[in-house]
């Protein structure tokens, strides 16, 4: 398992337990380790069948950590997710097509390459289509950066392409969810090796909360996990997190369509943006389960 990204020691350690209670050996290789581990391992003096993934920038090819998931995929260890399968999903401009040639339920989005950016024109027909104020995302952007929510023109894609520089920019319709009991109708719903579960997630002050079974008969919320079983199955990944909002129609639409290498923190070392504990322990679980059957697949 590489170093953590955006993961704390409850879920390192989880992962850690249930390898143990498998027979499974680990190694969390942190930064201190990442060059000689690296070395060795394109020596040939060190192997792992499986590689949990957790620390590559996709935007920085070149930096060690996606480096090492490039050889490890290329020397036959099964890397959860596979570079090539990870990049084409967390591309959000790569992936947006794909997912509006399957036909779910997007923003309406004008796509823009950074070369592009200088001269760039809005015509009447997409200035309708975005509407006003409209939102801007870095292609691959994360943790909201280079994200601008209040654009009103083209000329707010130079803000996005001076906070976070990418290979294209997608401006897409402000989706407003509608509330639900006092909440915002916005979920963030984790996939691992077929495994699905779902949290309210606020998408004005980033707290997380479990949905529960009560509610998801009661608000009709079972369209969740076929919308994101679907991402699945177009994006090919086994371990991401989707976020989904609900609108005053009733229509889910998908707004942040993968995250991978998914946020960890836990609810308890961080109350304000951390996950639900039980969560990241089914989380950590599921994994450890997938990379078994990783394994077993390999032994076939």
């Amino acid at each position: 398992m590489t170093h953590k990204l955006d993961s704390d020691d409850f879920f390192i350690q989880r992962v850690q337990q249930h390898c143990a209670e498998r027979g499974m050996n680990f190694f969390l290789i942190e930064p201190l380790w990442i060059e000689p581990f690296r070395i060795y391992y394109r020596l040939g003096e060190v192997w792992a069948r499986v590689l949990l993934n957790m620390h590559s920038e996709h935007h920085q090819p070149d930096e060690i950590y996606p480096r090492l998931g490039r050889l490890a995929h290329e020397r036959g260890t099964r890397v959860i997710d596979p570079p090539d399968v990870a990049l084409e999903a967390f591309d959000k401009a790569r992936l947006h097509r794909r997912l509006v040639e399957a036909g779910f339920n997007v923003p309406p989005t004008v796509i823009v390459a950074r070369e592009e950016v200088p001269t760039f024109q809005l015509n009447d027909g997409q200035r309708e289509m975005l509407g006003t104020p409209f939102v801007i995302k870095p292609s691959l952007g994360y943790g909201r950066k280079g994200v601008i929510l209040d654009a009103t023109s083209e000329k707010d894609l130079t803000r996005s392409l001076a906070a976070f520089g990418n290979p294209h920019y997608l401006l897409q319709r402000k989706i407003t969810p509608h509330q639900l009991n006092g909440e915002p109708a916005y979920f963030r719903v984790y996939y691992v090796f077929g495994s699905i579960w779902y949290c309210w997630w606020n998408c004005f002050t980033d707290q997380y909360r479990m949905v529960s079974q009560q509610e998801l008969e009661n608000y009709q919320l079972g369209p969740l996990r076929e919308i994101v079983g679907r991402i699945a199955a177009v994006s090919g990944m086994k371990f991401f997190s989707t976020e989904l909002a609900q609108t005053a129609t009733g229509e889910f639409v998908a707004i942040d369509y993968v995250n991978d290498q998914c946020h960890m923190v836990t609810k308890s070392s961080n109350p304000k943006i951390g996950v639900p504990d039980e969560l990241v322990a089914a989380i950590a679980r599921r994994l450890v389960e997938g990379a078994h059957e990783l394994i077993v697949e390999m032994k076939r």
